[in-house]
């Protein structure tokens, strides 16, 4: 397998007694795995995603003894090691344009829209501010946002798109510190290189020095769809089929809602 580069690469094993899916997917997944022979599923993951994954992918391995292989990262660099053959099974994007962007390394009947999510405004843990509207962020006490840089990284795409919508972008934008990734950018606000910054809600939730100071109302922000698609070039194919369709089980679901993401309704 060519070499992957990012964030972070974590195989994921199941040491520990976990809740088990319904018994009619483990035995099917089972016999699947078996017929295939191939026990490790590499799947490419939004890095927003990386610690509801850590907790699906142990649940996922109880029930049908496939080995899952977690690289996480900002999509477009995930989307680049794709174009480049990085023998990947599934890859779960942060937003339909970095999906788009491998159409062609994709099986096109396996894509869905697996969750959604929504912005909000983050600050140090430590400071006292109130925040009530996006526009707050114009107070000149505010010199540094943080988000994912918004010429590629999905969450900061969005920031930038929401910014517009409000029409507060071209003076917001002075202001902007544009990070490799949407957990860089709410690290700029943990460690006090930024007073503020755009980000996921469900990364805010799970911030040591930060907390969230806006939720932006999914009515008034972007529609925010994380899509998972079986990748052409990965050397186990059925496996990330297996395991895409676990991601869309109630049981799967009923994590990714206490993550703070809500799970769409399966449609290809």
């Amino acid at each position: 397998m060519t070499r992957l580069r990012t964030l972070l690469f974590l195989t994921i094993a199941c040491a520990v007694a976990l809740p088990t899916v319904a018994p009619t997917f483990a035995q099917r997944a089972s016999g699947e795995q078996r017929r295939s022979g191939n026990r490790q599923v590499v799947v490419s993951a939004a890095v927003s995603l990386t610690e509801v994954l850590q907790q699906l992918a142990p649940m996922y391995q109880q029930a049908s003894g496939d080995q899952v292989v977690l690289n996480v990262g900002a999509s477009n660099t995930l989307a680049r090691q794709i174009r480049f053959d990085a023998g990947v099974d599934l890859f779960i994007s942060a937003d339909e344009a970095q999906m788009d962007s491998v159409a062609t390394h994709i099986d096109a009947s396996t894509r869905v829209d697996l969750l959604s999510n929504q912005l909000a405004i983050a600050i140090p843990d430590d400071r006292p501010r109130t925040i009530t509207s996006a526009r707050d962020l114009l107070d000149p006490a505010i010199r540094r946002i943080a988000i994912g840089d918004p010429a590629a990284v999905p969450a900061g795409v969005y920031a930038k798109k929401y910014l517009q919508s409000i029409g507060i972008w071209p003076e917001i934008a002075p202001k902007i510190v544009p990070a490799g990734s949407v957990r860089l950018a709410l690290a700029a606000v943990e460690s006090g290189g930024a007073d503020a910054a755009i980000v996921y809600h469900t990364d805010v939730a799970i911030a040591p020095h930060a907390r969230e100071a806006l939720l932006i109302p999914a009515g008034e922000g972007l529609r925010i769809v994380y899509p998972a698609a079986i990748v052409r070039a990965g050397k186990n194919p059925d496996g990330g089929r297996r395991f895409l369709a676990f991601l869309q089980t109630p049981a799967a679901a009923a994590v990714f809602e206490r993550a703070g993401f809500k799970a769409l309704p399966a449609t290809r």
